[in-house]
């Protein structure tokens, strides 16, 4: 069968499976680990290959792993499109951070005004939410202003990092701090309180309460503080807010009226809720601080800041080209992927198509994913199959996002459970389009899930995630296809406008699969 003279028509899902990698090693791979017949059954028995999912292939520099946002845009694009993190890096390596126009401006100004400038973020070289880098880069910029009051507000990793490693980091701080001259930390919080995303905004305010009151435990050492934490059996992620004080019990340092925030964290959704409560002001009338505030990459565009590199839109997006031929196409997926299935799947733009509906599945904002590992992939699955048979025809994209989410709290064991839950829910979700005589395609957006720490390896180093992911086409008339090798996400967008028959905007670089 040739897609390209025989029409499949819709219904035709593309499901996708954050964070499921694929490995031959066992150890620590939780995807091995699961049982998972539904996915195995789909290899056996339909079409599939192998896509790389990371590097420049799809955007990103040489040797980066895979990452959600990185996946979704190049899904969605067709083309090797650069999210925010990798133009940051980019950036980082050609030295044109130093140069950028925005951050440039802040700095002098500060400078001119004397103003306190302070940086808030994640101290991790993890790089999923920041890049140590990064903060690197800044104390450059600042110390080439000759701005001597810089202040750093750690928030502490221990989740993409080993845990028990954030005494390890703030030495490290300390010792390039020393080496560029120029820095002094200022506070310390774990990234549960300075990195909610569900709206727990009580852990919000104790972050708030730090950085503007110096409220929290205080501590004249920032690595003392964290060891002391550790020894009462408290991990980084969940270490409460500390102030550090000078040899006079001061604060080391306030924010204030006048001073100049930068947020570093290239990712949006965990830094979002944080650069609200500070920088955004709100109908409630809450007294913050007059500050200037640049965010590093754009973290919601309501907020209306200034952003230091912002990403460029793309045309001719797998959208543009549905919405084109008048085909509704539906996105479904919980709280937590809403960006990617929407911004970063558009190509870097918050406007909507006529023919396109998002569906979204509210997260419980105290969801605990090591009690509930499954997270929302039952009600994802349910309502993806309920618009369908009420719906019928149109192109499905549905968004699995548990078992990524619940490998970002380290968590082996758990992790396991939630790829057999997400493999459970695969199978409801492609039954239902196979019997309506559709096409379901599997894919993800990155992997994850099969270069873990298994639990009993707290203290190992992290390992990198594979390059490549899997692609399945399945359906009732898919015996004939051939799946070539070779390919990579970006091939995703063209290979079901294929199925469709639908003409790939001049804009996509990648090919279809058959």
């Amino acid at each position: 069968m040739s897609p390209n003279k025989t029409p499949i028509k819709p219904p035709i899902a593309l499901i996708i499976l954050d964070g499921w990698g694929i490995s031959v090693e066992p150890h620590g791979n939780a995807i091995l680990h699961a049982h998972t017949p539904f996915y195995d059954a789909l290899t056996a028995k339909f079409p599939s290959t192998e896509l790389v999912s990371c590097g420049r292939a799809i955007g990103q520099e040489k040797g980066a792993v895979g990452d959600p946002e990185s996946g979704h845009l190049a899904l969605g694009t067709g083309r090797p499109a650069q999210a925010e993190v990798s133009i940051v890096e980019k950036a980082l390596r050609s030295g044109k951070f130093a140069k950028n126009k925005v951050l440039k401006a802040a700095m002098e100004s500060a400078a001119r005004r004397k103003a306190s400038v302070h940086l808030i973020g994640l101290l991790s070289d993890g790089g999923v939410h920041s890049s140590t880098n990064t903060l690197f880069g800044l104390l450059r910029m600042a110390k080439a202003e000759a701005i001597t009051d810089v202040n750093i507000h750690a928030i502490l990793d221990g989740v993409d990092v080993p845990p028990r490693t954030a005494d390890v980091y703030i030495e490290a701080l300390e010792i390039k701090m020393a080496e560029i001259g120029v820095g002094r930390i200022a506070t310390l919080c774990g990234r549960y309180f300075g990195m909610d995303s569900r709206e727990n905004w009580e852990r919000t305010a104790r972050v708030f309460t730090m950085l503007v009151h110096a409220e929290g435990e205080r501590s004249p050492d920032a690595v003392m503080s964290i060891r002391n934490a550790f020894l009462r059996g408290i991990a980084d992620e969940f270490v409460a807010p500390v102030v550090i004080e000078t040899a006079d019990h001061q604060p080391v340092a306030r924010v204030k009226d006048g001073d100049l925030v930068i947020y570093f964290n290239h990712r949006p959704e965990t830094i979002r809720q944080l650069v609200r409560s500070l920088s955004v002001p709100d109908s409630t009338g809450a007294k913050k601080p007059l500050i200037e505030t640049i965010c590093l990459t754009e973290y919601d565009a309501n907020f209306e800041l200034p952003i230091a590199f912002p990403t460029e839109e793309s045309a001719g997006t797998l959208t543009d080209a549905l919405s084109a031929a008048g085909v509704v196409n539906v996105k479904l997926t919980q709280t937590e992927r809403y960006p990617h299935l929407s911004y970063f799947f558009n190509g870097a733009r918050e406007s909507q198509s006529a023919t396109e509906q998002n569906i979204l599945l509210p997260t419980p904002k105290n969801e605990a994913l090591d009690l509930a590992p499954e997270s929302q992939s039952f009600k994802i699955a349910d309502r993806a199959i309920g618009t369908l048979a009420s719906r019928g025809s149109g192109v499905y994209v549905v968004n699995f996002p548990a078992a990524t989410l619940v490998a970002e709290t380290g968590r082996f064991d758990r992790t396991v459970d939630a790829v057999q839950f997400v493999d459970t829910c695969l199978g409801g979700v492609c039954d239902s389009v196979i019997n309506a005589g559709g096409i379901a395609v599997v894919t993800a957006s990155h992997g994850r899930c099969e270069q873990m720490l298994s639990d009993e390896d707290s203290d190992a180093p992290p390992r990198n995630s594979t390059s490549r992911v899997p692609l399945i086409v399945a359906g009732k008339d898919v015996a004939g296809l051939r799946l070539r090798g070779g390919g990579s996400l970006i091939d995703v967008a063209p290979t079901l406008l294929s199925l469709l028959s639908i003409e790939r905007p001049a804009e996509m670089t990648g090919a279809p699969l058959f």
